[in-house]
């Protein structure tokens, strides 16, 4: 658990060029804070000490603004980028090297028992409000874009951006965040102008 600790600071030290050291990070960044709080809550509730496990969970959200459910299961090197408003269901799995950033969420569309949360492989990066929901399984090193919303599988290395969530690109070049958002606005744009050309039109 100590070389999980250790990794969880070093991945944000690797990823966020605003990191500027190891003591910056372990007391400012509510992020990592969220991910420590969930490792302790998750073991208590491996350990049948559920009331416990979600009592944490929600200190642990009212002081970092996330709310991760101690039943889900989370690979290393989770980071939570800017924290708040982020959501991660009971049935969620996470690989390793995810990236998550504010107001992301990995939820359910029932109420139905079983697994209800999506699955996300490794090396994934979610962007700003984005909406994954449902059983689904987005592959890994993939790209999800600043508020799309997928509700279907994402095969491996793909580029998702928009509501509801359409593939930008596949395998090959995978767009950073950056490169996402810039792609999304432009996307937006190109749509603005056809509605405008339609009411010119009429």
């Amino acid at each position: 658990m100590v070389h999980s600790y250790r990794r969880d600071v070093d991945v944000i030290l690797e990823r966020d060029p605003a990191a500027h050291s190891r003591a910056e990070v372990m007391l400012t960044y509510p992020g990592l804070h969220a991910v420590w709080g969930y490792h302790l809550a998750h073991a208590l509730w491996k350990s049948n000490h559920q009331l416990l496990a979600r009592s944490l969970s929600s200190v642990v959200r009212m002081l970092t603004g996330v709310d991760i459910h101690p039943g889900a299961s989370i690979g290393e090197g989770l980071f939570v980028d800017h924290a708040m408003g982020v959501v991660i269901g009971e049935t969620a799995i996470v690989g390793d090297d995810v990236t998550m950033y504010h107001g992301a969420t990995l939820g359910g569309r029932s109420v139905a028992s079983g697994k209800r949360h999506p699955t996300i492989g490794d090396r994934v990066m979610i962007g700003a409000g984005a909406k994954i929901l449902g059983p689904v399984l987005v592959g890994h090193d993939s790209r999800i874009g600043a508020n799309a919303v997928v509700v279907r599988d994402v095969a491996e290395g793909s580029v998702i951006v928009g509501v509801p969530g359409r593939l930008l690109a596949s395998h090959g070049h995978v767009a950073g965040p950056v490169e996402v958002d810039s792609l999304l606005q432009r996307v937006h744009e190109l749509e603005r102008l056809r509605a405008e050309q339609a009411d010119f039109s009429i």
